[in-house]
């Protein structure tokens, strides 16, 4: 087995894994099952949190003081990151994209209650420079006599992928707790680093199930590159490297919709439809638009050689609220 880097305990685990019976039950001859990341944690909840769990281990382990990332103003990373540095005794500083006029709000809210300093970016400047923006504050802070740990967007870089390496190997146990074999594996994909866990584990592990991600901004092609590259970062932290080809990432695109965090009324209705159903509050960034577009291609059929599905809710509760004036009651 590889040896992996070390962790520090955030989330609560391991999380359950529930059928969904009335949906399984509507779409007919497939059993859908879901796995509860979005219960990891209240002020850390969602995927985040595993993968935070390397990140910041490596963080302190190199004398940090203050974390540094990035995302969109309703970003469950950014909320998470800044819960965890207040937790920990630590100070953030969050780059947001957006103007700075948006409503103080739901993970916004909590950002500024948990005490997170804040820049706005504009998106043009957040999809160019935000890495570089985010080495300055870290050099601004070092001026000062900090230590500045900069965390890509999502936690998605090497170290992080290893949240989701050790999520793979808690479904390979919970599967046999339950008697259950799943021959399909599906997430969403906003930046690249749950995916790229569940794959390098999947390989390693040599499971059988096929590992999909719905993308929820980008491309497949992006993301193909994308989790590529992450992967290929983890190696260095593990000296095991595993074959593989762009081909081999599977990616479920064609749901980006109206674009990253914008929602149309028909994922808006499901979202609805599933809260209804089943007693899961998906949300409108992530998971309500993977799990739609889960749902939709079993409709046309693309996915009929799969029998069990397991769907990771990563979370992201806290964004439905910005979107509370598109739903109809």
């Amino acid at each position: 087995m590889i040896k992996l880097p070390e962790s520090m305990r955030l989330a609560n685990l391991p999380t359950k894994i529930e059928k969904l019976d009335r949906l399984s039950a509507e779409l007919g001859d497939v059993e859908i099952y879901i796995k509860r990341d979005d219960q990891t944690g209240t002020e850390f909840s969602g995927n985040k949190i595993r993968k935070l769990e390397f990140v910041i281990k490596e963080a302190l382990d190199q004398g940090c003081d203050y974390l540094i990332t990035c995302g969109g103003v309703q970003s469950n990373h950014a909320r998470a990151t800044a819960a965890i540095a207040a937790r920990l005794g630590l100070r953030s500083y969050l780059v947001l994209r957006g103007t700075g006029e948006e409503n103080i709000d739901s993970n916004y809210f909590l950002d500024k209650v948990l005490g997170a300093s804040i820049k706005f970016i504009t998106p043009e400047v957040y999809k160019e420079r935000r890495i570089e923006i985010m080495i300055e504050l870290a050099e601004e802070l070092s001026k000062k006599g900090h230590k500045a740990c900069v965390i890509p967007e999502g936690a998605s870089n090497g170290i992080g992928t290893f949240g989701y390496y050790k999520a793979l190997e808690e479904i390979l146990k919970q599967e046999k707790e339950l008697g259950i074999k799943f021959d399909a594996i599906v997430t969403a994909i906003g930046s690249g680093g749950t995916y790229a866990g569940l794959f390098y584990a999947n390989e390693v592990n040599k499971n059988t199930a096929n590992i999909y991600g719905v993308n929820v901004c980008d491309d497949a092609e992006y993301f193909k590159n994308r989790i590529s590259n992450i992967l290929k970062e983890s190696f260095t932290y593990t000296g095991e490297e595993i074959e593989f080809s762009k081909d081999d990432i599977n990616i479920i695109d064609g749901y980006v919709g109206a674009g990253y965090a914008m929602s149309r009324p028909e994922e808006i209705e499901f979202i609805h439809k599933i809260a209804k159903l089943e007693g899961v509050i998906l949300d409108p960034v992530y998971t309500g638009k993977a799990m739609y577009g889960l749902v939709e291609e079993i409709k046309k059929g693309t996915l009929k050689e799969y029998n069990k599905i397991l769907f990771i809710h990563t979370g992201g509760l806290f964004g439905l609220f910005p979107k509370k004036d598109l739903f109809s009651f």
